[in-house]
C-alpha cells in the first residue's frame, strides 16, 4: 500500500488538487468515444428517446465502477492486471488480460473507423486518414511523456462537448422526450439489443485498466483519493451528458422525419446530426467531435492494452522509459495501432454495424470484468479502503444487476 499524503491547505491544496485532474478526466472523455456516439446515434434514430432514460440511469453505475477503480490504484500502487494476478493468481490475471485484449482490439476499430468515415466527408481516402493517424500517435506515443499524452488526449476529447450543443441547436420536442421516458418497450428485442450496446458503451473493460494503470504512471496515492474521486463523479456526468446529447440529436432529427430508420455510414450520422447547423457549420462540428472523441479512445485503448499485457506478463512499461529500454510496451502499442489501421483501411469494414455489436460484446463482459473488480475491492485493499458494510452492499447489487441486465439483453437481443 501507497503511503498517503498530508492534506495540504489553500493555495497549496488548490494546486495540488489540479495535479490530480487527468487520468479520470481522459477515460470518461474516452468512454464517449466513435463506437459510443454511432450506438448513440443509433438509439435515437431506431427509437427516439426511450433509451434516454437509461443514460441517467448510467451516471451513477460509472461512477461506483470508475470510483473503485481509482480507489484501487492509488491505495494499493498496483494496476489492475498486476492486483488480480497478486491477489488471485496468474492464470485469472490472463483471462481478465484476454478480455481486455478483445475489448482494446474491436474498440481500435471502431475509433479508426470513426476517423476514416470523418475523412470521408472531406473526400480524404481512408488509407491516407490511416497513415496520418497512425503515423502520428506512434510518434507521440514513442516520444512523448506521460503528462504531455494526457495534455493531448484532453485536448482533442474537448471538441466531443460541440455535441451539447448540436442537440441544443436540434430543438428536441419536450412533450416527446417526457413520452420517451415512460415508454420503456423491454418486451422488443430490438429494443434490448440497444439497450446493451449502450451499457457496454459506458462501462468498457478497458475503462477499468487504463483508469487504475494511469493513477498508478501519473505518481498519485491514496492522499489524492477525495480530488480523484471528485474528478470521476464530474466526468460521469459529463460522458452521459454527451450521450444523452447525441441521442437526443439524432431522435430530435431522423426519429422524427423518418423513424425506426437504421444508420448505416458515418456520413449518415452527420447528415442525421447537423441539419440545423448549415451544411458547411454543421460538418465542420460533427468533424471536430467525432475526431476528438475517436483520437482520445485511441490513445487510451492503445496504451492500455500495452499497460494490461504488462503488468501480468511483468515487463517495462511506463512511458517514462525510452523504447529501448521498454521494447515490448513500445511494440504492443504500435502492433496494436498498425493492425486496426490496415484494416480499416481494407474497407471491410462495416461501421454502424461493428460498433454497436462491439458494444455488445462489451456487455457480454461484464460479469469477468466487473466480478474482479468487485472482489478487488474486498480483498486486495487495506481496512480504512476496503469496500465494506452498505456501500459494499450497494456496490454488489448495482454490479450484479448491470451486468445481469447487460448479459440479458445482449443474448435475447442477439437471438432474437
Amino acid at each position: 500500500m501507497r503511503d498517503t499524503v498530508g492534506a495540504p491547505s489553500g493555495r497549496r491544496a488548490w494546486i495540488a488538487g489540479l495535479a490530480v485532474i487527468g487520468p479520470g478526466l481522459i477515460v470518461m472523455l474516452a468512454d464517449t468515444d466513435a463506437g459510443s456516439i454511432i450506438t448513440a446515434a443509433q438509439s435515437g434514430a431506431q427509437w427516439g428517446y426511450r433509451l434516454l432514460l437509461l443514460q441517467a440511469v448510467l451516471i451513477p453505475i460509472l461512477y461506483v465502477v470508475q470510483e473503485l477503480t481509482v480507489r484501487l490504484g492509488l491505495v494499493t500502487g498496483q494496476g489492475h492486471g498486476e492486483l488480480i494476478r497478486q491477489t488471485f493468481g496468474a492464470k485469472w490475471a490472463w483471462f481478465s488480460c484476454s478480455t481486455l485484449l478483445v475489448a482494446c482490439l474491436g474498440a481500435l476499430v471502431t475509433e479508426f473507423s470513426g476517423m476514416a468515415g470523418v475523412g470521408l466527408l472531406f473526400g480524404i481516402p481512408a488509407w491516407v486518414t490511416m497513415l496520418v493517424v497512425v503515423g502520428g500517435m506512434t510518434a507521440m506515443i514513442w516520444t512523448g511523456s506521460y503528462r504531455s499524452v494526457e495534455r493531448i488526449a484532453v485536448a482533442f476529447g474537448a471538441f466531443e462537448l460541440v455535441f451539447l450543443y448540436v442537440a441544443l441547436k436540434a430543438h428536441p420536442d419536450v412533450r416527446a422526450v417526457m413520452a420517451g421516458l415512460r415508454q420503456i418497450p423491454l418486451h422488443d428485442t430490438r429494443y434490448l439489443y440497444l439497450a446493451a450496446a449502450n451499457i457496454g458503451a459506458v462501462i468498457m473493460p478497458w475503462m477499468i485498466f487504463f483508469q487504475q494503470s494511469a493513477v498508478v504512471e501519473k505518481g498519485l496515492n491514496a492522499g489524492h483519493l477525495p480530488m480523484a474521486r471528485r474528478e470521476t463523479a464530474v466526468g460521469a456526468v459529463v460522458t452521459q451528458l454527451v450521450m444523452a446529447a447525441v441521442l437526443a440529436a439524432a431522435a430530435a432529427t431522423i426519429g422524427v422525419s423518418n423513424p425506426n430508420a437504421p444508420l448505416d455510414t458515418v456520413q449518415q450520422i452527420s447528415n442525421t446530426l447537423v441539419p440545423f447547423l448549415g451544411w458547411g457549420v454543421g460538418r465542420a462540428v460533427f468533424a471536430a467531435g467525432m475526431m476528438g472523441a475517436a483520437m482520445v479512445a485511441a490513445i487510451v485503448v492503445a496504451l492500455t492494452a500495452a499497460w494490461g499485457v504488462g503488468e501480468v506478463a511483468g515487463y517495462r512499461r511506463s512511458l517514462a522509459d525510452h523504447p529501448l529500454e521498454a521494447p515490448w510496451f513500445y511494440g504492443i502499442v504500435t502492433v496494436c495501432l498498425i493492425m486496426a489501421g490496415i484494416l480499416v483501411a481494407s474497407d471491410a469494414v462495416n461501421l454502424v454495424d461493428l460498433s454497436v455489436a462491439i458494444q455488445v460484446v462489451n456487455a457480454l463482459m461484464l460479469p469477468a470484468v466487473l466480478g474482479f473488480l468487485f472482489a478487488l475491492g474486498r480483498k486486495a485493499l487495506p481496512e480504512p479502503y476496503r469496500l465494506k458494510g452498505v456501500y459494499a452492499w450497494v456496490a454488489g447489487l448495482t454490479i450484479a444487476a448491470t451486468a445481469g441486465f447487460g448479459v440479458f439483453s445482449a443474448i435475447v437481443g442477439f437471438i432474437n
